[in-house]
């Protein structure tokens, strides 16, 4: 008879695993969903602040589509100041879940893939590394997720979701908190494989952009450097065609979709 408990409170345990991992998998999902634009064209304000406090901008434009197959696609154009100005960045997540990554530098004159052994450095002098650029598009199936508890951030009742990658990542592990109310995303912390603390990002200013819930403000700050880089999107505009060429090498290296 006290096997028999054993084994049923084993197989409940294992149902109720199951379960929340299911629950969790679906709450990170429901989130990614409520910008489920068919496009995207933004015109952003980043400002880096050094650990003195001291300050430095640069304007850029962004452009993001997914492809026939549902994999994201995206390109930042470096506007402002001139010593980055003509700078383009590409990202192209495929269906193994790894994104392909080329840059521009009008320095080189030429356009350079990254390497995966690049992914996690620093990107154009900001605190986001080359994989946090892609981390909010992130594919729930990357990583394993449970719900470790809820909690109140900033007035509002959230989940507090842990997610740990199946494969190769920058990050042990994430903590993300979503409103339980309208799923809004307010903030992820980034761990190491030792478990510090490495990065922590936060969104705010939200605001209804044509129906879709935006955030207007995202900063990321990386804990043992005390620095942090602010994204201000200046211009948010949704469902307006963008050329297929400009998802290539091609725009890259001359500004221009074929």
């Amino acid at each position: 008879m006290k096997k028999t408990f054993s084994f049923l409170a084993a197989m409940l345990a294992v149902i109720v695993s199951v379960s929340a991992q299911d629950s969790a998998a679906a709450i990170i999902t429901r989130a990614n969903e409520i910008n489920n634009a068919s496009t995207m064209s933004s015109r952003s304000r980043m400002v880096i602040t050094a650990r003195d406090g001291s300050t430095s901008e640069r304007v850029i434009d962004q452009f993001s589509k997914d492809d026939a197959n549902g994999n994201a696609r995206s390109v930042i154009v470096f506007q402002n100041p001139a010593t980055v100005r003509g700078t383009r960045f590409l990202t192209m997540d495929t269906p193994s879940g790894r994104s392909d990554q080329w840059i521009f530098l009008p320095s080189l004159g030429r356009v350079r893939r990254i390497v995966s052994s690049e992914s996690g450095g620093n990107f154009m002098g900001t605190d986001f590394s080359y994989d946090d650029m892609s981390m909010m598009g992130r594919s729930v199936d990357l990583d394993t997720h449970r719900i470790l508890r809820e909690e109140t951030l900033n007035g509002n009742l959230c989940y507090v979701i842990e997610s740990v990658p199946i494969g190769d990542f920058q990050y042990a592990r994430t903590l993300t908190w979503i409103d339980k109310a309208n799923y809004r995303t307010y903030r992820k912390e980034m761990f190491d494989r030792r478990g510090t603390l490495v990065k922590v990002m936060e969104m705010s200013g939200f605001r209804d952009v044509q129906g879709y819930d935006t955030p207007m403000e995202t900063k990321l700050s990386t804990v043992a450097a005390d620095t942090f880089t602010t994204i201000f999107f200046e211009t948010v505009r949704y469902d307006e065609p963008i050329p297929e060429g400009v998802f290539t090498t091609g725009f890259l290296e001359t500004g221009r979709a074929r």
